[in-house]
Formats: structure tokens, sequence, C-alpha cells
């Protein structure tokens, strides 16, 4: 069974349409991300899987049941906000005991859970502390400790860490990654950072306008998106559009564009000769064949130089370790066949 199944979601806003069409199977124990930019329906989406909005048309059902209609204090879910929603009068045990309380949990397994929570969280010596005298960390702890102490089938993260630095950010994220897999929940987790998707998830979904874009693994929506929007929206992509001028061999394509002739690799030759292509700039090499560019911006990044170029008056990125060329240099860069990406024709 799965935890989780929406089934043709849509949900109208008077004549606006936030969310259309959405279905999708959630697996038990399995950390899903809902991922896209401000106004793709991310949150909507978020808010009718917990009871806090009724979708216009479809249906959610968890652990098999149908909660289309049910009010968020019905469902077996818990929700971890953005903006921790701590009681500030009350203490961090208070704050931690408050949804079992309001449960009815028998006091004995309320004492139980808390000190479970507040052990795994690394809470113990914060827990006679009101919301005021914490850093923005522990803060987050305690919202996600909360969440956990309903012990909840489904837990829901409304972008958790934007609140957070960067490299607190990093460690509360092992942290909520950690718990959910200890405590085998599955998980819905709202963001708009790439990064932090492909980090955490087992499963992205890329949403966009209202409507789901692709929905795959971390490592498939990098290396082999489906459409333009995904490619650019994933990591850093070269995105080109081009005619079909020849073919190598059985599988390689020959594809003019704008920067000169690019080969990509396919089983099965594509239905038109029109074509968009991607490749991410780390598969370029910067050697003595293949396209000719000129350097015109370059930034050493550590690991990588990251460099823009430009080709016929298109400039695209590349991305390379110990490169010489500074800017106004010329190089000459490739990339073999098995890099490049045929993009969906219809998106």
């Amino acid at each position: 069974m799965v935890a989780i199944k929406i089934e043709r979601l849509t949900k109208k806003f008077g004549d606006f349409t936030a969310l259309s069409n959405v279905s999708l199977d959630v697996q038990p124990e399995e950390f899903v991300t809902l991922l896209g930019p401000s106004g793709c329906g991310k949150t909507t989406l978020l808010k009718l899987i917990s009871g806090f909005l009724e979708p216009s048309e479809g249906s959610i059902k968890i652990g098999g049941t149908d909660v289309t209609h049910v009010p968020p204090e019905k469902r077996d879910t818990a929700l971890c906000f953005q903006s921790y929603a701590l009681f500030p009068h009350l203490t961090v045990r208070e704050n931690l005991e408050f949804g079992p309380r309001q449960k009815k949990i028998p006091a004995s397994e309320r004492k139980t859970r808390i000190d479970d929570v507040s052990e795994k969280l690394d809470l113990t010596a914060q827990m006679e502390k009101l919301p005021n005298q914490l850093s923005g960390g522990q803060q987050q702890r305690v919202s996600l400790g909360r969440a956990l102490a309903m012990r909840p089938s489904v837990i829901l993260f409304d972008e958790p860490l934007s609140n957070l630095d960067a490299k607190l950010r990093d460690q509360v994220r092992i942290e909520i990654r950690r718990i959910q897999k200890e405590y085998g929940l599955t998980a819905i987790y709202v963001t708009h950072d790439q990064a932090e998707a492909l980090a955490m998830s087992d499963r992205i979904v890329v949403l966009n306008n209202g409507r789901v874009e692709q929905v795959d693994s971390p490592e498939l929506l990098y290396h082999a998106p489906k459409t333009k929007f995904v490619a650019d929206f994933i990591g850093d992509a070269n995105i080109f559009s081009g005619t079909i001028v020849g073919q190598k061999g059985e599988n390689i394509v020959q594809v003019e564009t704008a920067i000169g002739t690019i080969e990509f690799e396919t089983p099965t030759a594509p239905t038109s000769k029109k074509v968009n292509l991607c490749w991410r700039p780390e598969s370029a090499v910067i050697g003595n064949t293949g396209i000719k560019a000129k350097v015109v911006h370059r930034a050493f990044q550590g690991h990588f130089t990251d460099l823009m170029v430009e080709t016929n008056g298109t400039i695209f990125r590349v991305q390379a370790k110990r490169v010489e060329a500074q800017e106004g240099d010329d190089v000459q860069l490739s990339v073999a066949p098995n890099e490049v990406i045929l993009l969906d024709q219809s998106a």
C-alpha cells in the first residue's frame, strides 16, 4: 500500500488555477521533495495534503484512507513550519508536549515520547528554556521535535531551513534526514533550493505553473532531465536548439546549433529534425579540438574554474579543473556524445 496517493488534484482560487491535475504516489518511508520556483504550486500541494486547503477537484488518500475532506487535526500528519511557530510563552518541554496533550496521550507515553525526541535532537539541556533563549538552529529542532512527538505516519516540511544561515542549514538538513530514517517516516518536503532537494530526497517532484514537469530521483533529474525547464532549473545547463544534419554510425546524431555541430548519442532517431539539446558545464573538456570559443569571464571556485565563453555571439558556461585560460583567451572544447541530453520536443 502506498503511503500517500494523490489523484488528479486541482486547486483553483477564483479564476486562477494554482494546481492542475496533479497525480502522485508516495511510498512508505520515502522522502519526497516538492521543488520549483515561487508560485509553482508546491506550497498549495503541501497545504492540500495537510488539510489546510480543500481541493477543487481530485482526491487524497493517506494509508489507504480517503482524507480529501478530512480536517488537519483528523489526519495522521504533522507539519513542520518555516517560521518554527513555537509558543513563545511555553518552555521547550511544554512546546514538545503540546500536541500529545491535545491528543490526550497518557502522561507516561507523553514522557517516553518527549524524552526520546529530546535525546535524538540534542535538546535535553534546553528543555526548561523559552524559545527566545534558543538559537535559530535550536528553535528549528524544537519545531521538528514537536512534529515528531505526534508520531505521525506522514511528516510535512514547509521550507523549514529558509531562515537559517548556510552552515546551519547544512547541519539541520542532515539531522532532518537522519531523524526521518530513524523514525521510518514518510516525508513531504517543500523547498525552492535545488541543492537542498538534490541532497535530501529519494525522489523530487519538479513543479512549474501548477503542473508536474518531472518526478524522478535526484540523479535522474540531473543527468536525464526531460524538459527545458527541468534542465535549466536543476543545476546549470547549456541548452541549445538545433537541426539534425547527419549521423555517425548507428547511434550518434549530428546537430547544427548556434555554436557549431554537437553530437549526441541516442538508441532511437528523433522524430523531428528540429531538436533541443543540453549538456552540463562540467561535461565539457578543454583541449586541442572541438568548438572554438573566447573566454569572456573567469571565476576560480576552488575545486573547479567557472568560465563563461562565447562562440558566434552565443555565451555559455564551462566548468573545468586546472584551467590556465584567462579572460580574452581563445579555447577549444568538446563534449562527449553520451553527455549530451535530448530534451522532450513537446515541452
